[in-house]
């Protein structure tokens, strides 16, 4: 199963529980980074996840995965690209946030990831 969780993060892994509230158990789990063409795992092993974090939760065709032409680095190699694309982001949303306010009449509130 493919996760995405609101802090932005993707988990792979093989889902063993699921409640009413879609509390996930997640054995073998890897999570991946991507930056353009490139990705990285990282091993994670069992994962907890609360449900109000759970943005994604998706089949994975491991047959269709191999098609995808992205090719696999080292974690340390492609994090520093990941932390900057991160930093970015967030920088587009409070300038973003700050038009809204200024021209819209928005309220600041709900900046911290709430964006799903």
């Amino acid at each position: 199963m493919l996760v995405v969780l609101r802090d932005g993060r993707k988990l792979q892994g093989v889902l063993r529980s699921y409640d009413q509230f879609a509390n996930l158990v997640l054995e073998d789990t890897v999570e991946r980074i991507y930056h353009q063409d490139v990705f990285a795992e990282m091993w994670r092993g069992l994962f907890l996840i609360r449900g109000e974090n759970v943005v994604l939760l998706g089949e994975i065709d491991l047959d269709q995965e191999d098609e995808v032409p992205l090719r696999q680095v080292e974690w340390n190699v492609l994090e520093p690209y990941h932390k900057q694309d991160i930093a970015n982001k967030k920088h587009r949303e409070e300038l973003k946030s700050q038009v809204l306010y200024e021209e819209k009449g928005f309220c600041k509130e709900g900046g911290e990831g709430d964006g799903y």
